[in-house]
């Protein structure tokens, strides 16, 4: 079984959301970091996602701020996604880590 760290970034993220992160076939990922920055001159707030269950729901970063989500580490299965949205246009970069096992 190979174990591989990687990142994947996501920049001017907005109202729609946005997949960050796919774990491919034949892999399970240990997810041990997601961070998110604000990159407006305004508060905005944040949802992410692990498929349709909320890691965190509506979260104030205020102008020029940043977020480290997780507090711990989460498993993700084959296909799961990490979503990603903003309550305003363009405002959010995104970075997840990830130790994918295959």
């Amino acid at each position: 079984m190979a174990n591989t760290f990687k990142n994947y970034t996501s920049d001017s993220i907005g109202t729609s959301p946005t997949t960050v992160y796919t774990v491919p076939s034949a892999t399970t990922a240990v997810v041990i970091g997601l961070n998110v920055s604000n990159r407006t001159a305004g508060t905005v707030y944040v949802d992410a996602q692990l498929g349709s269950t909320y890691i965190v729901k509506a979260a104030p970063i205020p102008t020029g701020s940043a977020l480290s989500v997780l507090d711990g580490k989460i498993i993700a299965e084959t296909t799961d996604t990490i979503v990603v949205t903003s309550d305003t246009a363009s405002s959010i970069d995104a970075i997840v880590s990830v130790l994918e096992q295959t």
